[in-house]
């Protein structure tokens, strides 16, 4: 009860506790935050975005509840927070997906991810690999490349997100093979592991699992260097593989026009919770590499990541209906 007492009389002054930020004026936040992702339960993006959101909320003091709104590569999430109240208690954990891919790729954008949205802080970048069953008789993206030039049209592959697909198109080139879409990895994975699906970009929360029990094989990772989750995935470089260049990340957002002193505030606790150990520990786990930024420094990455994924799909001639 004393240190409680305490506690409220020093925010009350404005005075910033050890290890936190200063209260706005408005005691922002005084009630729970919802923080949308765009794709269903169970699957990497949604397990990094509640291992976050958990360490946000003890930042903050305050409840954060994730809401799942999976589809249409996140832009079903990104229109939710878009056009939420521009008050703080709306946040988006944006990919590149629904920030990036759905803005560039469709021939009738759903909306400017500059005029829609306020960058907040990165929250950090995904590892991605190439994994195939290991009932499929390759042991190699060369042996794979070459399987699928054997039988044109007669292999498939999955994907949750238009990113991945990218990544799956520069791989094979004008090799041909059948993508299925899902609403989410996990569902992905079960029809790769029965066999309906025989390759697809996953992340490193579902790949190494079902790497060690011996039911997928993985073959490439999208990295720049090699993950500690898999240390025998070699890197698209290795390789040789240049033209791999889709970076899976993520970062979090609000709506148009939210306040300078509340985006502060919100970025200042999310680096701060990107720091936490015990968050640090648990996204390590799950092979992402979590770091936060200033919202200008995000601003500015965020839109070097735009053009060049922008660059990509004009170099390729990629579109997508």
């Amino acid at each position: 009860m004393r240190r409680r007492t305490f506690t409220l009389a020093a925010l009350a002054a404005g005075t910033a506790l050890p290890g936190t930020a200063a209260w706005s004026a408005d005691g922002f936040p005084n009630k729970p935050l919802k923080l949308i992702v765009g794709f269903a339960a169970g699957g990497g993006a949604d397990v990094l975005t509640r291992i976050i959101a958990e360490g946000l909320a003890k930042q903050l003091g305050q409840q954060v509840i994730v809401e799942n709104r999976p589809g249409a590569d996140g832009v079903l999430a990104a229109q939710a927070t878009s056009s939420a109240k521009p008050d703080g208690y709306t946040l988006l954990m944006g990919t590149n997906t629904a920030m990036v891919a759905a803005p560039t790729l469709r021939p009738t954008p759903p909306y400017d991810p500059f005029k829609a949205f306020t960058p907040i802080s990165s929250a950090g970048q995904f590892s991605m690999f190439l994994v195939v069953p290991t009932s499929l008789p390759v042991k190699s993206v060369n042996e794979l490349l070459a399987l699928v030039a054997s039988k044109p049209g007669a292999l498939n592959s999955a994907s949750s997100n238009s990113a991945s697909e990218l990544a799956m198109l520069q791989l094979l080139g004008d090799r041909k093979v059948v993508n299925a879409r899902y609403k989410g990895d996990m569902q992905a994975m079960t029809d790769l592991l029965g066999g309906q699906i025989q390759m697809m970009f996953t992340t490193g929360t579902l790949a190494p699992g079902f790497v060690k029990e011996g039911r997928i094989r993985a073959l490439v990772t999208l990295l720049p260097q090699r993950s500690a989750l898999l240390p025998d995935v070699p890197t698209g470089g290795e390789l040789g593989l240049g033209k791999l260049t889709i970076t899976p990340w993520a970062g979090f957002f609000g709506p148009p026009g939210l306040p300078q002193a509340i985006t502060e505030r919100l970025s200042q606790e999310l680096q701060n919770t990107l720091k936490r150990p015990e968050v640090h520990a648990q996204l390590v786990q799950q092979g992402f590499e979590g770091y936060g930024m200033s919202p200008a420094k995000f601003a500015e990455f965020f839109r070097a990541l735009y053009d060049a994924f922008g660059a990509t799909v004009r170099e390729h001639n990629v579109k997508f209906e």
